[in-house]
């Protein structure tokens, strides 16, 4: 399967399956040229996996957990993360393309100044992580994801899908979400509603956008005044 849809968007997958292709198994994903191409990598415990200024393409990466991931200016084209726990998570100033991160623990991740290009998480957990300035720059889809009380600040999600994810006091900065399809999700404790401007939902969600900006505005309904 060389895509997945997700609604109205559609995202290209890594092509880790192509005839002729071999996936070599490595030790490090850090290199002196600043690449490694066509690798596998994983079942290891790390303190630390902080890479600068790398390019990972084309590879794998199954069961890697790490109590401190750092990307800084790096590079990934067409790599999938499977069951990996990301601890502590910085992302910065890099580039993801054709990448996807499936059944992965990424809480508390602060991702900044990221350009997202057919970029797909799968069933991670995404709790209290951060998105700064990340722009969609292709499809980018998050399913059945966990987002508690993770927030978006001045990101261009244009065009992106969020499908059947838990988005409990997910927080909506400033920035750009024309045609953010947010369809078969729960909105009603969304925060930032006001920034949802022309996203895409049902019929049926909106008075959970309703639910969602009273309780942002703390209004006060008249029929709970004590007249006594």
């Amino acid at each position: 399967m060389n895509s997945i849809t997700l609604g109205r968007v559609t995202v290209a997958l890594p092509r880790l399956n192509e005839p002729g292709l071999y996936l070599s198994n490595v030790t490090t994903l850090e290199s002196a040229r600043g690449l490694v191409q066509d690798f596998q990598y994983g079942d290891t415990d790390l303190r630390d996996l902080d890479l600068a200024e790398t390019r990972l393409i084309t590879g794998r990466v199954t069961g890697l957990r790490t109590d401190r991931f750092q990307l800084d200016q790096v590079r990934l084209d067409s790599v999938e993360f499977d069951t990996c726990d990301l601890a502590a998570a910085r992302v910065t100033d890099s580039k993801l393309s054709r990448v996807v991160f499936r059944n992965c623990k990424i809480m508390g991740a602060t991702i900044t100044g990221t350009a997202l290009d057919n970029v797909l998480f799968d069933n991670c957990k995404l709790d209290y992580s951060a998105f700064e300035q990340v722009r969609a720059t292709g499809p980018v889809a998050f399913t059945k994801c966990v987002l508690t009380e993770a927030s978006f600040v001045g990101c261009d999600l244009t065009g992106s899908v969020l499908d059947t994810c838990t988005l409990r006091l997910t927080e909506f900065g400033r920035g750009k979400y024309q045609g953010l399809d947010l369809r078969s999700n729960d909105l009603t404790t969304l925060r930032g509603v006001a920034h949802l401007a022309k996203v895409v939902i049902d019929r049926t969600q909106q008075a959970e956008l309703a639910e969602a900006l009273i309780t942002e505005l703390d209004v006060t309904f008249a029929d709970t005044f004590d007249d006594r």
